[in-house]
């Protein structure tokens, strides 16, 4: 069954596609607040459903793209922020977005799409809980061209995300996202916050964006392929994880050398460790 998927609103209209909208002032005035100075920014808000974080931001942003996959919010979000030529309102599923090509064009209703620069994004937006590390992996994709993520998700995954090595939280979701730089676990949302209310507590986190594959002498595609393999089946050691892409002679050496006990567990390792296991590797293969 599909979890239920928080969206910033203001109003009180019953939501659809099964959203639970923002309606909590001080966590929407937090969200904002954590973007820090974005006057000469642009600011990319996925979901804003009913503009409750879209008013804020519209006041703060140099530039502000709202990606609404709603046709009939979209149209309404259009409408209201007409005014604005700060603002503009993309209809689209964000996973289906060229990212790069809307970061590149230029602000205006003529959405001229000859390069103007390069500069980096900031994003902001409540994730649909069942689509969260989809949206991570595509926002990640674009790391070129953004700077920071302010992000709303359910607070389990917050967790995941931001934990350390050899806690129980720790897999394939907080290594991948580390290799893309720091998270900051911000606040908790609880369910009264949103209209209706969720079954499930909502955390907000912070990202500034800063790959480390150079950093740790690895590539980004192959690494984090490489981080498949050894979160394959968590309660398996390195070593069996392993023999699924290695031979096991050739893992074994590439473990002693990189100084890590065939018995352990991807989840205990950090990933300065995985990143020498995996330049051993290649060494051996």
């Amino acid at each position: 069954m599909a979890k239920e998927l928080p969206h910033s609103a203001a109003g009180t209209q019953k939501p659809k596609l099964g959203q639970n909208f923002l309606v909590d002032p001080d966590a929407m005035q937090r969200i904002v607040d954590a973007l820090g100075d974005v006057s000469a920014t642009t600011v990319v808000e996925i979901g804003p459903g009913d503009a409750a974080l879209t008013e804020l931001l519209a006041r703060r942003a140099g530039r502000l793209i709202a990606v609404e996959l709603d046709r009939v919010l979209a149209a309404q979000l259009r409408m209201r922020f007409s005014p604005m030529p700060n603002v503009e309102v993309l209809e689209a599923d964000i996973l289906q977005v060229d990212l790069g090509t809307v970061l590149g064009s230029t602000p205006g209703p003529l959405r001229d799409l000859r390069p103007t620069g390069l500069f980096k994004a900031r994003v902001v937006g409540n994730l649909p809980y069942y689509i969260t590390s989809d949206i991570l992996l595509k926002l990640f994709s674009a790391a070129g061209r953004i700077e920071m993520l302010v992000l709303m998700v359910q607070k389990e995954v917050a967790d995941r995300i931001a934990a350390a090595p050899g806690s129980r939280d720790y897999g394939l979701l907080s290594a991948t996202a580390q290799m893309y730089g720091p998270v900051e676990l911000l606040f908790e949302v609880g369910p009264e916050a949103f209209r209706p209310p969720p079954k499930v507590r909502s955390a907000v986190f912070r990202m500034t964006i800063h790959p480390r594959f150079a950093e740790l002498g690895v590539d980004e595609s192959g690494f984090l392929g490489f981080l498949k393999t050894l979160f394959a089946q968590k309660r398996k050691t390195l070593s069996n994880n392993l023999k699924a892409a290695y031979r096991s002679q050739a893992a074994a050496a590439a473990l002693a050398r990189a100084g890590i006990a065939p018995s352990a567990r991807a989840e205990a390792i950090s990933l300065e460790q995985m990143a020498k296991l995996y330049r051993e590797l290649k060494i051996e293969s």
